[in-house]
C-alpha cells in the first residue's frame, strides 16, 4: 500500500470512528450486521433500480444470498431477530461496508464498495419526534466533521399515498402510479399512459389471449391461459401459478375497459408533484391546491405542519430545507418523511447523507404488523471527498 493510499484510508477510518462515536453519545447501541444477507429481502423490498445493482450469488447448498446493497434492511433482521416483537423501541447505529453495481463504473464519489454510518430507530409512535431527532443528529453529525455548506431535500411519500388514494382511479392503477413514485420520468409515462390508452397497462400481452380472456369469466380464465401455452408450445417456467397469472390477467383486462385517468385527475397529480418550495411555504401551498380541488388531505398535512414544528423544537435551521413533492427517494421501502442532504461540490444526484420513515419494512423481515420506524445514513466516503477536498 502506497503512503498516499494509506493517509486515504486512514482518514476515512479516523472519520468513521468520529461519527459512530458521536452517534454512541446520542445513546445508539453500535451494532455490525452481517455483510452477507439472504437476497430474497432485499429483492423484494429495496425496489428496481437497487434491486439491479444487488451483488446476488448462490452458496453451495443452493441458498440465495446477496452482499448487502444497504444496512437499513440488515439492521431490521438483528433487531426482529432480537426481540421477536413489534413494540421493541430501540436504537441502533452502525458503520459498515455496503456493496453496489455502479453502471457508469467505479468512481471516488460512487465505487462499489462504500461505507455507510447510519441510524434506525424502530418503534417510537412520536412520529414527528423520532423523525426530528434522526434529522438533527445527522446534521450535527456532518457539521462536527466539517461539513458547513449544505442544503437538505424533503419529501412526504405519505401525502402523495393519501392523494392517491382519494382519487377515483382503479386500485391497479394506483398501485402502478404508486410504484413508480420514486422514479419520476417513468411516473410521468405512466400517468401520461393511463390519461390517455388505458390498454397500455397490457404491455407485452398477446392480442388473441387478451381477447379471449375478455368474453371469458372468472372461472374459465385459467383454463384459457393453459391452453394458450399448450397450444404456442410455451414452456411454464417460474415461481406463479397458472391461477396467480390468470388472476393477474384477468385484472388487467379489466382495468383496460376502464375509462382514461380524467383530465381533472391528471392535472391535480400533475400540479401536486410541481410543489416545490421552502418548508413551510410548500405547506401552505399543498393546502391551498387542494383546497381548490375540494378534496381534504387535513390528516397528511397536519402531520407535515407538526413535523415542522418539531424541527424547529429540535434546532434544525428550516432555512437550510427545502420540499419537493415529487421526491420519494430510490429505495421504494420509504412509507412518509425522506429526506437527503446535497452539497454545491458535489454531484446533485449524489446524497452525502439520506433517509425517511419506513414502517411497514419489519413486515418484510418477519413483523405481523407495522413497526414504527426511521433512519439514515451517511456516505463517508462522500462525505470525505467535500470535506477533505476531493482527497479521495
Amino acid at each position: 500500500m502506497s503512503a498516499e493510499t494509506a493517509r486515504k484510508f486512514q482518514a476515512l477510518e479516523d472519520q468513521a470512528r468520529n461519527i459512530l462515536n458521536i452517534f454512541c453519545t446520542a445513546h445508539y447501541e453500535a451494532v455490525a450486521p452481517s455483510i452477507i444477507q439472504p437476497a430474497d429481502i432485499f429483492l423484494d423490498v429495496v425496489g428496481e433500480d437497487l434491486r439491479n445493482r444487488t451483488y446476488v450469488f448462490t452458496d453451495p447448498e443452493g441458498a440465495e444470498l446477496c452482499l448487502r446493497p444497504d444496512l437499513t434492511v440488515p439492521t431490521c433482521r438483528l433487531h426482529w431477530q432480537r426481540y421477536n416483537s413489534t413494540s421493541a423501541t430501540r436504537r441502533y447505529c452502525y458503520n459498515g461496508s455496503a456493496f453496489r453495481f455502479q453502471p457508469t463504473g467505479s468512481a471516488s464519489t460512487n465505487p462499489r464498495e462504500f461505507r455507510q454510518a447510519g441510524i434506525e430507530y424502530f418503534g417510537s409512535k412520536q412520529y414527528e419526534v423520532a423523525e426530528s431527532e434522526i434529522l438533527a443528529l445527522i446534521i450535527k453529525t456532518l457539521k462536527s466533521v466539517g461539513l458547513q455548506d449544505f442544503e437538505i431535500r424533503i419529501g412526504d411519500v405519505g401525502i402523495f399515498d393519501t392523494l392517491l388514494n382519494t382519487l377515483d382511479i382503479p386500485a391497479r392503477w394506483r398501485q402502478r402510479l404508486k410504484m413508480q413514485f420514486c422514479r419520476p420520468n417513468a411516473f410521468r409515462t405512466a400517468l401520461e399512459e393511463l390519461s390517455s390508452r388505458p390498454a397500455a397497462v397490457l404491455p407485452g400481452v398477446p392480442e388473441d389471449l387478451i381477447r379471449d380472456l375478455s368474453n371469458a369469466k372468472s372461472s374459465t380464465a385459467e383454463q384459457i391461459i393453459f391452453d394458450y401455452l399448450g397450444h404456442h408450445k410455451i414452456e411454464f417456467i417460474g415461481a406463479r401459478t397458472i391461477s396467480e397469472i390468470a388472476q393477474n390477467l384477468t385484472a388487467m383486462v379489466e382495468d383496460a375497459k376502464r375509462d382514461p385517468i380524467s383530465v381533472t385527475t391528471r392535472e391535480l397529480l400533475e400540479a401536486y408533484l410541481d410543489v416545490e418550495a421552502p418548508v413551510r411555504a410548500a405547506g401552505a401551498r399543498m393546502r391551498d391546491l387542494l383546497q381548490a380541488s375540494g378534496l381534504s388531505l387535513s390528516g397528511a398535512l397536519d402531520i407535515y405542519d407538526r413535523r415542522i414544528k418539531n424541527f424547529t423544537a429540535a434546532g434544525i435551521d428550516l432555512s437550510k430545507l427545502y420540499f419537493s413533492a415529487n421526491f420519494g427517494r430510490r429505495l421504494e421501502y420509504y412509507t412518509g418523511f425522506v429526506f437527503e442532504v446535497h452539497s454545491p461540490s458535489i454531484d446533485a444526484d449524489t446524497p452525502i447523507a439520506g433517509g425517511g420513515r419506513y414502517d411497514k419494512l419489519m413486515r418484510a423481515v418477519g413483523a405481523t404488523a407495522d413497526v414504527p420506524a426511521v433512519g439514515a445514513m451517511i456516505h463517508t466516503e462522500r462525505l470525505l471527498h467535500v470535506v477533505e477536498g476531493n482527497l479521495l
